[in-house]
């Protein structure tokens, strides 16, 4: 891994707003831009009163929506403990509390809340 850098290609980093946290897979790291092209795995949601071992309320599958390319500095490297048990809820077969419809609108919603928390992190 490069020491300037502290994501690698491959590595699954989590981008939080309350209450939910994004899950990405990291394909590229643009250092001359200070910027990650993620792939989105999925995005959970947490009730507003969330403790850290709590499951999600909902996860939403973001495995078929588009790359994003977006600051390094949102993101932080997810724990393999926390991003299992999603993969494998995501993978499950009877699919409970997990959404793919209505996930790229969520996906889209989240997108506009962030932009909107941090707009001077895409403007710099």
């Amino acid at each position: 891994m490069d020491s300037s850098s502290p994501f690698q290609s491959g590595q699954i980093v989590r981008l939080d707003h309350h209450p939910h946290h994004l899950y990405a897979e990291v394909i590229q790291v643009v250092k001359i831009r200070d910027v990650c092209w993620v792939r989105p795995l999925m995005l959970a949601e947490f009730s507003p009163e969330h403790h850290s071992n709590d499951p999600p309320q909902t996860l939403y599958d973001l495995r078929d929506s588009s790359d994003l390319i977006w600051p390094q500095k949102l993101f932080q490297p997810a724990l393999d403990t926390e991003v299992i048990p999603l993969l494998v809820q995501l993978d499950s077969t009877d699919g409970k509390n997990t959404i793919t419809s209505t996930g790229h609108q969520k996906l889209q919603v989240f997108i506009r809340q962030v932009w909107q928390a941090y707009p001077d992190v895409f403007t710099g």
